[in-house]
């Protein structure tokens, strides 16, 4: 049975049109959050089984969020030839023939094999981000696009609380035989073996994430998954533009998209890192830790935006809550657990050290950056919507660099210590929100628009 979604831009279609397009783009953002979140588990997971440093096991990182960078640009040519239903199928091919690659890594355990089908995975996830960010942003009104964004975020950080979980069901049950002391105390032939079997386990659920992503590919190719249309140019008086550079709203929101994506995936990515220092218990479901508040964080995003918060409200309001829990990241205790108890004991789950849930409790200060962002980089590009997407998409590359640094930093003094370099990302957070994002002119910073 074909599915029929809405073109857009939108202003005139049926609250069911929206609707439609809304749930199966919500679908996709799922599948793009349980791919991307399942590295926060994979990274610790990886460091055991390849007898890694924080620096070597962060590369992790930089191979899936480099792909951002490499491919977008790329990613929007295949879009302007194909248009974005078989850009979107194309781009589930390259996730799916990703999702394969990790057979040969797994059973040979050689991590410079991970890395590489990690790089393939998220190709395919770039072109499949070029395509379904400007989607939703232009679904409907640009003053609620914030809004749509959020939901989706709801779908994208849902799965990244659901993949931690499963993952450290089947992966991690007996982890505590993996240790580093456990695995010091084997001699070299059956510490190899142990670290074999452990990446050996990694095949069943990536042949079964292989499968699920053709079967969606082979439903978008038979689906009446409409393209959308460009934007009217919006004329600007004594303002002529020749390419996406020329809007300052959007170079600037990349910059900042570009630090956000970094402190995101430093929350989200290095808390079971950090709890694995810390000797917190089942330190592979942290990340879910992040990613309910990061859900709470676009829960209050659906409610309030527009009608009690504007987007670039919402964008400060994010930015300064980033800069106070950085602190507390920094300064927190290792040890007490007084806030993780206040804030969540009551519901029975399980606490951690202060420290840890104010890195946790980042998810709800980073939940609305994004939402936020690419409405107001986007507003007024007109024919060059399309490109400026590919531009924002390049600045996921933050997620690749800003944590390796981290790990750099983390190795070179203590992890605690390195997450101090969250504070300038937020600072640039905090100013694009401020002032950055009404710039429209280059040689006259001055001449602005309101959004």
């Amino acid at each position: 049975m074909a599915v029929t979604l809405a073109s857009a831009p939108v202003a005139g279609n049926s609250r069911r049109d929206v609707v439609l397009g809304m749930a199966f783009v919500g679908l996709l953002f799922f599948i793009l959050g349980f791919v991307t979140w399942l590295n926060g588990s994979l990274v610790p997971f990886l460091k055991i089984v390849c007898g890694l440093n924080n620096f070597q096991a962060l590369w992790v990182t930089f191979a899936f969020y480099i792909a951002y960078t490499a491919m977008a640009l790329p990613s929007a040519a295949v879009l302007v030839r194909t248009g974005y239903k078989k850009g979107m199928t194309i781009g589930l091919g390259i996730m799916c023939a990703g999702a394969l690659l990790f057979i040969p890594a797994a059973q040979s355990a050689r991590y410079e094999l991970f890395l590489v089908a990690l790089f393939t995975l998220a190709s395919g996830m770039t072109l499949m981000q070029t395509a379904i960010n400007p989607y939703i942003v232009c679904l409907g009104p640009r003053e609620s696009a914030a809004m749509r964004i959020s939901i989706m975020g709801l779908f994208n950080k849902g799965a990244g609380v659901v993949v931690p979980l499963v993952f450290s069901t089947l992966m991690l049950a007996d982890i505590d035989s993996f240790s580093h002391t456990a695995l010091e105390a084997l001699d070299p032939v059956a510490r190899s073996a142990a670290r074999a079997g452990l990446s050996e386990r990694l095949v069943l659920p990536y042949i079964c994430m292989a499968v699920v992503l053709f079967v969606i590919m082979v439903f978008i190719h038979f689906s009446n998954l409409r393209d959308i249309e460009p934007e009217a140019d919006t004329p600007e008086s004594g303002v002529e533009r020749t390419g996406v550079l020329q809007f300052p709203q959007l170079v600037l929101g990349a910059m900042a998209l570009f630090a956000y994506v970094g402190v995101e995936v430093i929350a989200g990515d290095t808390i079971g890192l950090y709890g694995h220092e810390l000797n917190v218990a089942n330190f592979g479901v942290l990340t879910s830790y992040t990613m309910m508040c990061m859900v709470l964080g676009y829960l209050i995003g659906v409610v309030a935006i527009p009608r009690y918060l504007s987007q670039q409200r919402a964008l400060l309001l994010s930015a300064v809550a980033g800069l106070l829990l950085t602190i507390g990241v920094a300064t927190g205790s290792p040890t007490d657990s007084g806030v993780s108890q206040a804030l969540i004991g009551w519901a029975g789950v399980p606490t951690v050290p202060d420290t840890v849930m104010y890195l946790a409790l980042l998810g709800l200060a980073n939940a609305m950056v994004w939402p936020a962002i690419w409405p107001l980089a986007l507003q007024g590009l007109g024919r060059y919507t399309a490109s400026g997407s590919a531009l924002l998409v390049m600045a996921i590359s933050g997620g690749a660099v800003l944590p390796l640094l981290y790990g750099h930093f983390a190795d070179l003094n203590t992890s605690r210590s390195a997450y101090w370099m969250l504070l300038p990302c937020y600072g640039l957070i905090l100013w694009y929100a401020a002032y950055g994002h009404k710039i429209r002119r280059w040689r006259n910073p001055g001449a602005s628009a309101r959004p």
